[in-house]
């Protein structure tokens, strides 16, 4: 849905109130209800729902809700003598969170000076409650800033500026019990943990300088936590999280010295065990961008590890002293209730001083297998959902949809980690015509589909279209979870439901594949010697490319070039036959190989092409000298036989036969 471009049908308040769409985002938020079956949009002064099933079409009788603190002239005026453009001073929805009563919080910049209030969706309409409240801290001043929040239940933590300038950064809790601390720039998700009664945790991902280091300032990843029961403390650290630790998050790759820097992290929730719930985060490091994964239990064991202490010099040692009952930084459990401390406020002082002191662990938090699940170069990733499938053999795996902030292709890779395999990209999704980057990424368990959106666009991606898999071993070799070939219905389509269907995700074995009567017809080209020509190759998977020649593996070279959409050959004598275009699968060892297009080469020397031409007028000329003399014969033996009848012509004719044969003879002599 592109509301600008009229792609969604009718646009009735749709709009932008003023302002530069590459400055100011016309989607400024997105959030999936799947309850409601909605999508809700955030915008400029306005939020709009969109059905999950089609998000062209507007949920019938929903209009655009026009914010109920709309920027007044004074407003704007006031915000604009601070220094701030027209467009900053809009009122940009940023916030969108679903509360446990199914109401909505919807909290906008407001001219720099942030407002919430609540929504509801009754009888098919959006409403506010028209009850506007404080929204610093909540979401940020700007509305170009960088921020984070997370509701749980009616809770809701942030991590944002609380300030017009947007210096001071701060990680908070919002309620009847509000904690804080001051943070850097933040990203939340939230875990629900209860071994030994234990409080449940949230955990921050963020990036700060790093005082640890000796060299400059150097940034780095980190994962912070605190529990979601924290009160403060009694008399130390009052209405400041008592529970905060943070530890160095590791993602080992890119140049030395480059410290890869978290972007986004999504949170895949083990139903069974929270210990086994899975952390996927992607991070950047100058030209190449990474996906790596951590397991609660290992975030936990680093925080239940030792800390790290500043000396007098200004450097960070390992803590060795004595620690305080209980341990520092931990959320309440049944040992610690069972001694007395039933909260925070119980706390002691010492306890308290040494954690205000002592927030960072020694223990780095390291990816599941030592190290990233996807490399990429020359890319940005940006955002990143993960969807867990059940393939025909009862497996469950994991599909990371990463979104890409900008690089020569901007969209969102599906891809996919096999046990024993390095990370593989299936698919790379192009969402927009023009490229642009993504700023969101939201899953519904309900539809099955990706909802994704940049600055001035949403769209809506159906992960289970396998349509573009158009023969068995595409299929197969593709080791896409969603999809299988349809032995009944001969076709690439989605597991879901289907009892014919077959899959080998583990090691694309095409042999079972039904056979094919198809066979492929070379295209024959004819191309001439030392002339650059071009043979197209373009898969419909995104399987990597072949070149074959003849028998053998064709590699580049000075006569050829081989570019992801084809082959550029300078042809010499040698270089005819047959050229194959293949795409090549290896799983575990074994090589698959799939033809996509053969041609066969037919070559000529241009010298010969030449000759051949001169050879072509030399015929054609002395084809003509034999016309002439015929005609000129039949005129002669006309002539004769005229003559003989005593019907000899009065001397109009054209020639006699003299000079019909001199002039034969002239042209004849002229041409050879």
């Amino acid at each position: 849905v592109n509301p600008c471009s009229g792609d969604s049908g009718s646009r009735d308040g749709w709009d932008p109130v003023g302002g530069n769409l590459e400055i100011c985002c016309w989607w400024c938020s997105l959030m999936v209800r799947d309850d409601i079956d909605q999508l809700v949009l955030g915008a400029k002064g306005r939020v709009i729902a969109l059905s999950l099933d089609d998000i062209t079409r507007k949920t019938s009788e929903v209009t655009a809700v026009v914010w109920l603190a709309a920027v007044t002239s004074a407003d704007k005026a006031l915000c604009q003598m601070k220094g701030k453009s027209t467009e900053e001073c809009d009122n940009v929805i940023r916030t969108l969170h679903t509360m446990s009563d199914g109401k909505m919080l919807v909290c906008g910049t407001n001219a720099f000076n942030p407002a919430c209030d609540h929504m509801t969706f009754t009888d098919g309409k959006v409403s506010l409650e028209r009850k506007p409240q404080e929204g610093r801290g909540k979401v940020p001043f700007d509305p170009y800033q960088r921020f984070a929040s997370l509701m749980d239940g009616n809770t809701l933590y942030s991590a944002t500026s609380s300030n017009f300038l947007g210096t001071a950064m701060v990680f908070q809790r919002h309620g009847p019990n509000p904690v804080k601390t001051e943070m850097k720039r933040s990203w939340l998700n939230a875990s629900n943990n209860s071994d030994n009664g234990e409080d449940d945790s949230v955990f921050l991902f963020f990036t700060e300088a790093a005082v640890e280091e000796r060299r400059g300032n150097i940034q780095v990843s980190r994962i912070g936590r605190v529990c979601k029961s924290d009160l403060g403390g009694k008399r130390t650290l009052q209405k400041r999280w008592t529970s905060f630790l943070k530890a160095r998050l590791d993602c080992p790759f890119g140049d030395a010295g480059s410290q890869p820097l978290v972007q986004d992290v999504f949170l895949l929730q083990d139903q069974n065990n929270w210990r086994g719930s899975i952390f996927y985060a992607t991070f950047t490091s100058n030209s190449q961008s990474a996906v790596c994964a951590y397991k609660l239990s290992d975030i936990s064991q680093v925080f239940g590890g030792r800390f790290l202490t500043e000396t007098d010099s200004g450097s960070w040692d390992i803590y060795t002293g004595g620690e305080p009952f209980s341990y520092p930084g931990s959320c309440i459990n049944d040992e610690m209730r069972a001694k007395g401390v039933m909260s925070s406020l119980d706390l002691s002082d010492t306890t308290l001083v040494f954690v205000k002191n002592h927030p960072l662990m020694d223990g780095v938090v390291t990816p599941i297998t030592g190290k990233p699940l996807l490399v990429q170069t020359l890319t940005r990733f940006s955002k990143i959902v993960v969807d867990q499938v059940t393939s025909l053999d009862g497996q469950q795996h994991q599909i990371m949809l990463i979104g890409t902030g900008s690089g020569p292709q901007t969209g969102v890779y599906k891809a996919v980690r096999f046990d024993g395999e390095d990370g593989r990209i299936i698919e790379e999704l192009q969402l927009f015509q023009d490229p642009q980057p993504v700023d969101f990424l939201q899953l519904s368990s309900k539809t099955g589909q990706l909802y994704s959106g940049t600055d001035d666009a949403a769209v809506q991606v159906d992960l289970r279209d396998c349509r573009r898999y158009t023969s068995c071993d595409d299929c197969l070799l593709a080791r896409d979870p969603y999809c299988g070939w349809d032995k009944s219905r001969g076709q690439c389509a989605s597991v879901v439901g289907v009892s014919t269907t077959i899959q080998s995700l583990s090691d694309g074995d095409i042999r079972m594949c039904p056979p094919s009567d198809l066979k492929q017809t070379p295209t024959v080209v004819h191309f001439a010697i030392g002339i650059a020509q071009f043979l197209p190759c373009s898969p419909e998977n995104n399987l990597p490319v072949s070149w074959r020649f003849s028998d053998s593996v064709l590699h580049a070279g000075p006569r050829h070039t081989v570019l992801s959409q084809g082959l550029i050959i300078t042809p010499s004598f040698s270089d005819a036959g047959l050229y194959t275009c293949e795409t090549v699968e290896t799983v575990k060892g074994r090589v698959h190989r799939t033809t996509v297009i053969q041609f066969l080469v037919q070559l000529q020397d241009t010298r010969t092409v030449v000759r051949n031409l001169e050879a072509a007028a030399i015929t054609l000329a002395a084809f003509a000298s034999l016309l002439i003399m015929l005609i000129c014969g039949a005129l002669v033996i006309r002539h004769l036989a005229e003559k003989k009848q005593g019907r000899v012509g009065s001397g109009n004719e054209n020639c006699d036969m003299e000079g019909c044969v001199h002039h034969s003879g002239m042209l004849a002599q002229s041409e050879l």
